[in-house]
């Protein structure tokens, strides 16, 4: 599994001009599965979204609190993995789902299930954000 975070002050996800999911302060995940993924992997990846270092610290200290730490939100969004604009290196059909939908669920039970919005999963969804900062995590 494979993720790209952005560090956002605000973040939303449309699909056809209807608003699907947004948030404020936080991050904004675009998570892909692959062929051999598994729950661990899913786990260690949630994991990881909720302790990446993204913000400063009051001292101005950089990349010192994490989503956790400032209380912040997170959007979830499926994506492909690969360099190329389709979905070749991506798990497919039923299992991608599952394993995108286990993602999610993670994030919730590990942190607080009101804060962490799903968009839709491979959905063609606009988003949109707000002073982004962007993180790759495998």
């Amino acid at each position: 599994m494979k993720a790209i975070l952005q560090r956002v002050a605000s973040a939303s996800v449309t699909i056809d001009t209807q608003l699907v999911s947004s948030i404020g302060k936080g991050v904004l995940v675009f998570a892909a599965v692959a062929p051999d993924d598994s729950p661990n992997e899913v786990e260690s990846m949630a994991a990881k979204v909720l302790k990446m270092k993204m913000w400063p610290d009051e001292a101005g200290g950089t990349w010192k609190r994490s989503v956790r730490d400032i209380n912040g939100e997170v959007l979830c969004a499926s994506t492909k993995k690969g360099s190329k604009p389709d979905f070749h290196g991506a798990a497919g059909g039923e299992k991608a789902r599952e394993l995108y939908d286990q993602f999610v669920t993670k994030v919730q039970e590990l942190y607080e299930k009101e804060k962490v919005k799903n968009g839709v999963f491979q959905a063609m969804m606009q988003g949109t954000r707000y002073s982004a900062i962007g993180v790759y995590g495998s």
